[in-house]
């Protein structure tokens, strides 16, 4: 299964390599007209992703966010008191105010220590980036605590109206700023699209939620999974950590 993963991620020419931080820095900031819209817009997956700890109630649950960026999903959970973080770019994060709330940096899943349980693990438009997608997700089946959750928001990539979104805003502006395709550096960086995802999850976790901010799976901007109960043969399978016999029986 999954025979298509990891992905390779098509090459980016000079020309986009050349613009790329900037370009990646501005958006993140939402500096621009279109970029700044596609915030406002993206504000429902942080909401969504930080719904189960929008109250002092969830301030214990010990939290690991996948592809954390500039720390900007930090905001919506002011509550969180432990939480750690996956990223790779360290250029993202180091003058973020938010630094001082994250408790431990890593660059990637697979150096988080074997024994450490998350309550929540969580990715806020991330996983379409991820090349290794099933590893990722067998990783944070296994580094889940008893009764954890994994929580993830994504666009809906491949489909209609996702594209349709893209290309009469960022799309537009890209072309009209850089005189460039941004389709292409939208190949660069979505590798997967909503429906593999999915799949992926419902693979390695028994209970898996969807809601859309839409009409449907086919019809909306973006898509967010609560997923419960990983099934820890196949976490096993795909993971590259040793089996522990204790894990077998969760």
């Amino acid at each position: 299964m999954f025979s298509n993963f990891p992905k390779i991620r098509p090459p980016l020419p000079k020309a986009f390599q050349d613009i790329y931080s900037a370009h990646y820095k501005l958006n993140r900031d939402g500096k621009t007209a279109a970029t700044s819209v596609a915030q406002r817009m993206e504000s429902w997956l942080h909401r969504q992703v930080a719904c189960d700890v929008s109250s002092s109630q969830g301030s214990n649950k010990v939290t690991l966010e996948l592809g954390a960026g500039t720390l900007n999903q930090l905001k919506y959970e002011p509550h969180v008191k432990c939480y750690d973080i996956v990223e790779p770019f360290d250029a993202l994060y180091k003058s973020s105010p938010n630094l001082a709330r994250v408790r431990n940096i890593y660059a990637d899943i697979s150096e988080l220590p074997g024994d450490i349980r998350y309550d929540r693990i969580t990715s806020v438009a991330t996983l379409e980036h991820v090349c290794n997608l099933p590893e990722v997700i067998a990783e944070s089946g296994l580094l889940l605590a008893e009764g954890g959750v994994f929580r993830s928001a994504v666009p809906s990539e491949g489909t209609i109206l996702w594209t349709l979104g893209w290309k009469l805003t960022t799309g537009l502006e890209f072309k009209f700023k850089y005189g460039l395709d941004y389709g292409v550096l939208m190949r660069n960086e979505h590798v997967n699209t909503a429906k593999e995802i999915e799949e992926v999850l419902t693979y390695f976790f028994e209970d898996v939620k969807c809601k859309v901010l839409g009409l449907s799976r086919q019809i909306s901007f973006y898509r967010h999974y609560e997923c419960r109960k990983p099934r820890i043969d196949r976490c096993h399978e795909f993971s590259k950590r040793p089996t522990p016999q204790r894990d077998l029986s969760r």
